[in-house]
């Protein structure tokens, strides 16, 4: 028997999403939906046309709205169902995805009224769902929750209103997203919020993010991009592997994911200010390779949309993993063929780019300024933050990478390469 979904761009109808009975799943835009004004398409993979988009195309997008690995097999669990069928999942928890896709079954229609359901949460309760959080990802389950978020990491979509923590129900909007500690990862919220702010004074552009406390536990407060400055609306986004078709267990390169070259690509051709996007996420990747971000793959990029017209999307999920030991040092996408960083010299750099003099000697002058000024930052960045009373050994390990890795890129001007 087909199962179907109704697929909600906004508060608008945009289509169906339905699931055969061997597990296939199709896609279709509605009618009314394709005629209206402002029919903007869901993703750079599904242009608007009245073609019945098939599972190949159909699945990676939808699967990308969900959480990865580990966290959408405890998901998949607490819910009942296959991890493997996003159909499922999102049948229970698509209320609330990134960007402003919402999915609902069939029969069920969102009211069209912004509702204001919320409910209010002290220190005291926020700090049991945090830890709870570990056996009960994104509250999944949790009667009126139905929320989705991509990547491996637990966090929670919740509502900033007046200040104040609020969880969301029915079709209320969360503006932030809240990520606690990682479990064996030494300070992961100091590491993120170190480098997040960093990346910010390097003229990237960032999420505005807070350390938080709830009964001790320190957490990150992270604003949402993709939502109006009122809160009130969601703006649409989609990372680079729903663009490019790719499903998310195939998020990394050497396993088959999208490359630096394949990005730079799409920016080119779906971005409405190619030259400038393509500039940004040359930095954001040099960037990420100064601070030890080993694991920056292409989900960790996307495409924000703005009345229907993609950019490219700020920064997030900033950390330094070169810090600890157990992460790998294997970079998530190669630059110049290479995926060990210490392997990585100017030759490999000028690879990202047009075989031109001058996209060459742009490579190197960026190259060559983030590596000379990025140390300073983070030593001015960590003196700023420890006259607030925020400290944590996590800094000077981020700054001891930093160090090196700009070593490493400095000597390029100074060796017979």
């Amino acid at each position: 028997m087909t199962r179907t979904l109704s697929v909600y761009f906004d508060e608008r109808l945009a289509g169906k999403l339905t699931q055969d009975d061997s597990g296939r799943l199709n896609f279709l835009y509605d009618a009314h939906y394709l005629t209206s004004e402002n029919a903007f398409p869901l993703s750079a993979s599904l242009p608007l046309s009245n073609t019945v988009y098939a599972d190949s195309i159909v699945r990676p997008f939808f699967s990308n709205l969900l959480p990865d690995d580990f966290a959408r097999h405890r998901v998949a669990r607490l819910l009942g169902v296959s991890e493997k069928n996003p159909f499922a999942i999102l049948e229970i928890i698509g209320g609330e995805c990134a960007g402003a896709i919402s999915l609902y079954p069939e029969d069920q229609i969102p009211s069209p009224q912004k509702t204001k359901d919320y409910e209010f949460l002290g220190e005291h309760d926020l700090h049991k769902i945090l830890l709870l959080l570990s056996q009960r990802p994104l509250l999944a389950g949790e009667k009126d929750v139905r929320m989705s978020l991509a990547g491996a990491q637990d966090k929670l979509a919740v509502a900033l209103i007046d200040d104040k923590i609020a969880l969301t129900k029915g079709t209320s909007p969360t503006t932030h997203i809240i990520k606690p500690p990682i479990s064996g990862i030494l300070d992961s919220v100091f590491n993120e919020y170190f480098c997040m702010l960093l990346a910010k004074n390097m003229n990237l552009a960032v999420s505005s993010v807070e350390i938080r406390h709830a009964d001790g536990l320190p957490y990150l407060l992270i604003e949402r991009y993709d939502r109006t400055a009122d809160h009130h609306h969601r703006l649409h986004q989609e990372d680079f592997c729903q663009a490019l078709s790719i499903p998310p267990e195939l998020k990394y390169e050497n396993e088959g994911g999208p490359s630096i070259k394949k990005c730079l690509d799409l920016i080119e051709k779906y971005s409405i200010r190619p030259a400038f996007d393509k500039i940004m996420f040359i930095h954001t990747i040099i960037f990420n390779y100064l601070i030890g971000n080993a694991d920056a793959h292409a989900k960790n990029y996307s495409f924000l949309y703005l009345e229907g017209k993609p950019r490219l999307a700020p920064a997030y999920d900033l950390l330094s993993t070169a810090v600890y030991p157990q992460l790998s040092k294997k970079m998530a996408m190669k630059i110049g063929e290479k995926y060990n960083p210490e392997d990585v010299y100017l030759r490999h750099w000028v690879q990202l780019v047009p075989d031109t003099q001058l996209a060459k000697n742009t490579m190197e002058k960026d190259l060559k300024k983030f590596a000379s000024t990025l140390p300073k930052k983070a030593q001015a960045l960590s003196k700023t933050l420890e006259k607030k009373g925020l400290s944590s050994p996590i800094f000077d390990k981020i700054q001891e990478t930093i160090e090196s890795r700009c070593q490493h890129v400095l000597k390029y001007w100074g060796m017979n390469l």
